[in-house]
């Protein structure tokens, strides 16, 4: 069980989370904290890249949950870029769709976000 998270400013006020492997109750807590840590920095967008998330269990869709209030709070939000079939039916079967915002590609993400 492994989560690798890179963050990367994409312009001010924007960062990309890419998380790479499993999102579960023993991972999670990292993507929590990076969180934590970008709305601590005064970021307001964050684009969590899912292309390379193998497993996504409940305890990492709630920090995503967290993630979207917390950001929201501060006026921002936080956009899915690229999740693969298999993870986009979890937030279907869920009904968690109806809550995040979920994007092909981070270009269609940022056209979504006034500069």
């Amino acid at each position: 069980m492994n989560l690798k998270v890179t963050s990367s400013p994409v312009r001010e006020n924007v960062v990309t989370l890419d998380l790479e492997g499993e999102v579960d109750v023993y991972t999670a807590p990292l993507l929590r904290q990076e969180i934590v840590d970008q709305v601590e920095k005064g970021t307001k967008y964050l684009l969590v890249h899912l292309e390379k998330v193998e497993y996504l269990d409940s305890t990492g869709l709630g920090i995503l949950i967290g993630g979207v209030k917390r950001l929201k709070e501060q006026g921002g939000g936080l956009k899915l870029v690229g999740p693969s079939p298999r993870i986009s039916r979890i937030f279907d079967i869920t009904g968690l769709n109806r809550i995040f915002d979920v994007y092909a590609t981070q270009a269609d993400a940022l056209a979504t976000i006034s500069a």
